[in-house]
């Protein structure tokens, strides 16, 4: 079963701020639980939409929602005006919390940080796969059935391309890295040459400072 394509994660630059991650981890634990298990993707998808169908494509409409010069009443009777009626009552009434607390210009970081605690509530974790080049789908999914029998969660592969490899593979979960690429392989040839090189240089000065006695 191939994966659902990721949230996406680009942010904004007034976004790169760690502080406003963390806000954005607590509004997205608050959406989630706000959710019936059952209903989850669902309220995601509609999460999804709001932000990529409505938001991307009427900038004029997004910048009066996340604009600090519009006030709450203002952004509260557009949503009302906008979105009441259709979009469902769970996710308006978000709507509503986040422009109470001026938090609307976070829409895109809590979408992504649904996204992701999501996953990891259901057993899953991002799994970033990087190779020279584009691998088919069937070879990815190799990938996949191999990382779920060794990894204590179910693996959600995100393919990225990086000519630099040289070829094999480069994974990446979470903080740790496992490098298998071509190039990280010749790296460590290289090392190990050049250790070699140097106990046999050395070994070469012990032998001429203590020469053998007859």
């Amino acid at each position: 079963m191939a994966d659902k394509p990721p949230v996406k994660t680009r942010i904004e630059s007034v976004m790169e701020d760690p502080s406003a991650g963390a806000v954005a981890r607590v509004y997205a634990d608050a959406f989630l639980n706000s959710v019936p298990a059952g209903e989850v993707e669902n309220a995601l998808e509609e999460f999804r939409s709001f932000v990529d169908d409505v938001l991307q494509q009427q900038p004029d409409f997004k910048r009066l929602l996340t604009s600090d010069t519009v006030g709450r009443d203002q952004k509260l009777a557009l949503i009302d005006r906008v979105v009441a009626g259709r979009g469902s009552e769970r996710f308006t009434n978000f709507l509503r919390v986040l422009a109470r607390h001026d938090r609307l210009n976070l829409l895109t970081l809590i979408l992504a940080q649904c996204g992701m605690e999501h996953e990891r509530r259901s057993g899953r974790r991002r799994v970033q796969l990087v190779t020279a080049r584009p691998l088919p789908e069937a070879a990815l999914g190799t990938i996949r059935e191999r990382l779920s029998a060794v990894l204590p969660f179910q693996p959600v592969i995100e393919p990225a391309i990086d000519p630099d490899i040289l070829g094999g593979l480069r994974i990446r979960v979470g903080d740790t890295v496992y490098d298998g690429s071509l190039r990280a392989r010749l790296k460590q040839l290289r090392n190990r040459v050049r250790v070699r090189s140097l106990h046999e240089i050395q070994s070469g000065r012990n032998r001429f400072s203590h020469p053998e006695r007859d």
